[in-house]
């Protein structure tokens, strides 16, 4: 599991307990996004070649991917957020769950809707995020949330869009999001946000292939549990 994040129970479960209320519209008096690429389509083409580049010279990429496998049941249901170019939720569909992938950018959901054809791709914005009107109303048994997605999320909204990620997710279901250490979205924000998003840390790594968590990291990998 040496991916280290780039720049960027049962399937089904219907029982009442397992389904979500409806989430309300969020009043903003800011963008939601700091993505570049919304902007720039240029840049978010760039971003998806860089990635397919990567792939063709062989990196390993699929880090986080491996470790969501390992930590949910056979043929789960999750939720890649923030997806990008699709290469964690690709793989999470090529292992045999059923995977929804969202992201703002609409030129890095066709992009992993090209190559990553296995899974659904969905244009969705995480902090007014609601599945259930984009036609996906089941729960998730888990949800992926890779890289450095919240930095791309402004301050004010971060605390939001882990709510309503943890949203989506089943009772007992895991979270597992990355973030940088000392600048962006930080591991101090996601402890402050995760009680509000009925979220509890059950374990916090370095790295993707779990090497311990410690002082001198500069990257953090947070396993949460709804």
């Amino acid at each position: 599991m040496s991916s280290q994040g780039e720049d960027r129970e049962q399937q089904g479960r219907s029982t009442t307990e397992g389904r979500r209320a409806p989430v309300d519209p969020v009043p903003s008096t800011t963008p939601t996004t700091l993505w570049p690429g919304l902007d720039d389509p240029e840049h978010s083409r760039w971003y998806v070649e860089r990635f397919r580049d990567m792939a063709r010279s062989g990196q390993d990429l699929h880090g986080e991917a491996r470790l969501v496998d390992a930590l949910v049941p056979r043929g789960a249901r999750l939720l890649d957020a923030g997806c990008g170019p699709g290469r964690h939720g690709g793989h999470l569909a090529r292992l045999g769950h059923t995977v929804v992938g969202v992201d703002i950018d609409p030129e890095l959901v066709a992009a992993a809707a090209e190559d990553h054809p296995g899974a659904t791709w969905l244009v969705a914005d995480l902090v007014t995020l609601d599945l259930p009107a984009l036609g996906q109303p089941e729960p998730f048994d888990g949800a992926l949330v890779a890289g450095n997605v919240l930095d791309f999320v402004p301050a004010e909204h971060q605390a939001e869009a882990v709510r309503r990620i943890a949203a989506h997710v089943r009772r007992d279901g895991v979270v597992v999001i990355g973030c940088r250490v000392g600048r962006g979205f930080s591991p101090e924000d996601l402890d402050a946000a995760a009680p509000s998003a009925g979220l509890t840390l059950e374990h916090r790594f370095a790295t993707w292939d779990l090497r311990p968590w410690g002082p001198d990291a500069d990257f953090c990998v947070s396993v949460l549990r709804r």
